[in-house]
């Protein structure tokens, strides 16, 4: 196989958004690992968004581009508000990335509908609880969004501290706090964390695979009402 043609079936497969081991990709491409980690680099040098490190894997950001929409005054509104949600209850990075939404969408409008988030977000108060969950939320996305093991230390409500070896499945907010659905290897079953009771989460610096019996689904559909 050319180089190009290796280098533009690695961009596809790399199209899915989740994290891929070089090791991986040095199988299904039939190549070594040495010659992966010499593709990557071109890649980057390119200006592909592939973002990753030897020993952990790569990742694709690419942008994702929506075609043009018609929102009603309701619609903005309703988009308006869940952003002024997101800058009152998720962490910085979810907090600009918001911000920066809105300001796209008010940019593209033939004028103003509103004057700025602010106008929405006055009214919207987060828990201490919530505001306590932020420093360990960039992590957890990106373990839940990577499909990577987390290490936590994590004290439990009634106070007991313990330190865990999970699987991140889904984050959920409860208007007091925000939870992370998980599959926990310490116990060898589903447990729900409250994110403000994580002292530390840490990269395992290892990829779990999907296992239909330790998945989301499987948890919805085992504590779903008869």
């Amino acid at each position: 196989m050319r180089r190009t043609d290796r280098l533009f079936d690695l961009i596809q497969l790399l199209r899915d958004g989740r994290l891929h081991k070089a090791s991986n990709l040095a199988e299904k491409m039939e190549v070594s690992v040495r010659t992966i980690y010499r593709d990557m680099d071109t890649l980057v040098a390119s200006g592909i968004p592939v973002e990753g490190e030897r020993g952990v894997g790569y990742i694709l950001r690419a942008p994702v581009f929506m075609p043009p929409m018609a929102l009603t005054q309701i619609e903005l509104e309703a988009l308006h508000l869940g952003a002024a949600l997101v800058r009152q209850t998720a962490d910085p990075e979810l907090q600009e990335a918001a911000e920066r939404m809105l300001s796209k969408v008010d940019r593209a409008m033939p004028e103003p509908m509103f004057g700025g988030i602010d106008g929405f977000g006055k009214e919207i108060f987060a828990a201490p609880e919530v505001a306590a969950s932020f420093a360990q939320m960039p992590i957890i996305r990106r373990a839940i969004r990577e499909r990577q093991v987390l290490m936590i230390d994590y004290t439990r409500l009634d106070g007991r501290q313990s330190r865990r070896r999970i699987r991140p499945l889904q984050m959920e907010y409860w208007g007091r706090a925000w939870t992370c659905t998980a599959w926990c290897e310490t116990r060898e079953d589903f447990r729900v964390f409250r994110v403000d009771h994580i002292n530390e989460a840490l990269l395992a610096g290892q990829i779990f695979d999907e296992e239909p019996e330790k998945s989301l689904l499987e948890y919805l559909q085992r504590f779903e009402a008869p």
